[in-house]
């Protein structure tokens, strides 16, 4: 297993509370060498946050635990700085979701690409730049020579999302951690943006989480999928088998907000509105009792305010085992 997290819980302190804001709570998954895991879920869900402390990028406002938090034979949990240099960008890369601020606008995509290569590999500078020509043609970057010459505000938006993931896969990382990769893109981008990164994950056996806001791109990218809310895993499972049976009624709802979706064999009557959840995700330090999503549910009962509520697993224990958090499953399907 190439990455194991296990009761991840993230802290932040704040002068809004005398106590640390749980932010992310008892967050436990695991991820395979070669394998695509999507994770999905509203904003302020704990996704970004997630990834983050999975790079050991959080702030000194941050208090990170977890039972365990190995990746390919390294603790993350209590790694030094220099030992953190080491990982990240090398064998744990990220692209962050707006490319315009991740990139530096005064200093040229060449300068960036070769100082992140030179950094983690032992190539000369002639080298890093016939490494970086190499990259860009490989992302689709027509004209590669001339673009590294380049300056970010001199990209599009696409052409800039190249340029990071050419960055992020330049030291061959054995873990990319996409998040929201096509944020601002344009659809036909998009489709171009994650193709190239389904394609990089076969080359070079690498595992990717791929963070999103849409269902139907991780319907159709990754092999498993994990659906978050308000800090906590609600459901996880094999992607095919989650989109088509959703247990969480969060999960079902937001599969059946989507167009053209049928639930239960009824099909949404053209030019109506689409199914939406009322509400929004409750800020870190406004939590409600028992379940997280217990207010904007319409099958809450007393019993979905009370206390913790566990997460429970369902199936063989195989790649089809699914778990879910909610004493009120949902039945109808979904396609």
């Amino acid at each position: 297993m190439l990455l194991e997290v296990s009761k991840l819980n993230i802290h932040f302190k704040s002068d809004r509370s005398p106590e640390p804001i749980h932010a992310v709570r008892d967050l436990s998954f695991t991820l395979k060498q070669g394998e695509m895991l999507g994770v999905v879920g509203e904003s302020g869900s704990g996704k970004s946050i997630t990834n983050m402390a999975l790079m050991g990028l959080l702030p000194d406002t941050a208090i990170v635990r977890a039972e365990k938090a190995n990746f390919n034979g390294h603790n993350l949990l209590n790694l030094k700085e220099k030992e953190w240099q080491k990982v990240r960008g090398q064998e744990i890369a990220m692209i962050f979701q707006d490319p315009m601020t991740a990139l530096n606008p005064f200093l040229s995509v060449q300068f960036q690409m070769v100082e992140t290569i030179q950094g983690h590999l032992k190539l000369s500078k002639k080298d890093a730049i016939d490494k970086s020509i190499e990259l860009l043609n490989l992302v689709g970057i027509p004209s590669p020579k001339d673009r590294l010459k380049s300056y970010p505000f001199e990209l599009s938006g696409g052409m800039a999302q190249r340029v990071m993931i050419a960055m992020a896969i330049s030291t061959n990382p054995k873990l990319l951690i996409a998040d929201e990769p096509t944020t601002a893109l344009d659809v036909t981008i998009q489709k171009q943006i994650l193709n190239l990164i389904k394609m990089l994950q076969e080359k070079n056996n690498m595992s990717v989480i791929l963070v999103t806001h849409d269902l139907g791109v991780v319907s159709e990218y990754s092999e498993r999928l994990q659906v978050m809310y308000a800090g906590e895993i609600v459901e996880t499972g094999a992607t095919a088998d989650l989109v088509r049976h959703p247990r969480h009624p969060y999960t079902h709802a937001l599969l059946a907000s989507r167009p053209g979706a049928v639930v239960d064999d009824k099909k949404r009557i053209p030019k109506t509105p689409l199914p939406s959840i009322s509400g929004i995700v409750p800020a870190f330090h406004q939590r409600p009792l028992g379940c997280q999503f217990n207010p904007r549910c319409q099958y809450m009962t007393h019993e979905c305010q009370q206390g913790h509520i566990a997460i429970v697993g369902e199936g063989p224990q195989n790649d089809n085992f699914r778990e879910y958090r909610c004493i009120h499953p949902i039945e109808e399907a979904i396609r």
